[in-house]
């Protein structure tokens, strides 16, 4: 079983996962940017763009993700944070550096975390009963990604993706179906960036928390004016937050 993944540039190895509804072609500045001077791995998250038929929860989403990248640095937004977050803590020698936006460990209160079961869930049977194109347009018209440019909020890209990848995807990759790894974190010891919009207060407080449970390693920092996507809000600003990080750390 394989995912789907594109490569460009050249120089040291980065691998991008892409967030929930999103494929390999929804990265735009970011990505033109980072092909400059790195290898860049665009990879079809399980259950998504040309990666649709592969069903696998966030551990196995994980090591078929390394498959694509090998030895790299990893950089994950959202959904695809938590598929790295599982790789990292399975494969540590595979990860170079570890970049995580807008991402967390799980939810640790059993109640809660059942509720986001039941919520992941109804929204499951939502993408069914709306059909794919109205759904990613109501899921883009959340007030999450209010913060989104028209240009950047790729409607075309995700109607890549089916109904049943992305049903299969919430059910096995969502937050609710996350077991909670907080407690493993302070087990890695790659250089880590975690990154939250400025105006993105839930994770911001779970990118600070991240950033103390994995500890010395970990370095947190924010991208001004941008909510959760804050690599499609503020391309330029998330580079600029990311690519020193990257050049102090030579990766």
């Amino acid at each position: 079983m394989w995912l789907h993944a594109e490569r460009e540039g050249s120089g040291p190895p980065l691998v991008l996962v892409h967030g929930f509804t999103q494929t390999r072609r929804c990265w735009g500045p970011v990505a033109e940017d980072l092909a400059t001077d790195h290898a860049v791995v665009r990879v079809d998250a399980p259950g998504h763009g040309m990666s649709t038929d592969v069903l696998a929860g966030l551990r196995g989403g994980g090591r078929l993700i390394a498959d694509q990248g090998g030895e790299a640095t990893y950089l994950g937004y959202s959904m695809g944070g938590r598929y790295l977050i599982h790789l990292a803590l399975a494969n540590p020698e595979l990860v170079r550096g570890l970049v995580l936006l807008g991402a967390t460990a799980g939810i640790d209160d059993p109640e809660e975390r059942a509720a986001r079961v039941r919520a992941d869930e109804a929204t499951a049977a939502r993408i069914r009963e709306l059909g794919l194109l109205e759904f990613l347009q109501t899921w883009i018209a959340q007030p999450l990604f209010a913060g989104i440019p028209p240009e950047r909020q790729y409607l075309l890209e995700r109607m890549e993706n089916t109904v049943d990848g992305l049903e299969s995807s919430l059910l096995q990759s969502g937050t609710g179906a996350q077991d909670p790894s907080w407690d493993k974190l302070h087990r890695l010891d790659m250089p880590v960036l975690v990154v939250a919009g400025e105006r993105d207060e839930k994770f911001t407080a779970l990118g600070r928390r991240l950033q103390e449970a994995i500890g010395a390693n970990a370095t947190f920092a924010t991208v001004p004016g941008a909510g959760h996507a804050a690599h499609l809000e503020q391309p330029e600003a998330f580079l600029d937050v990311l690519r020193p990080w990257l050049a102090a750390h030579d990766l």
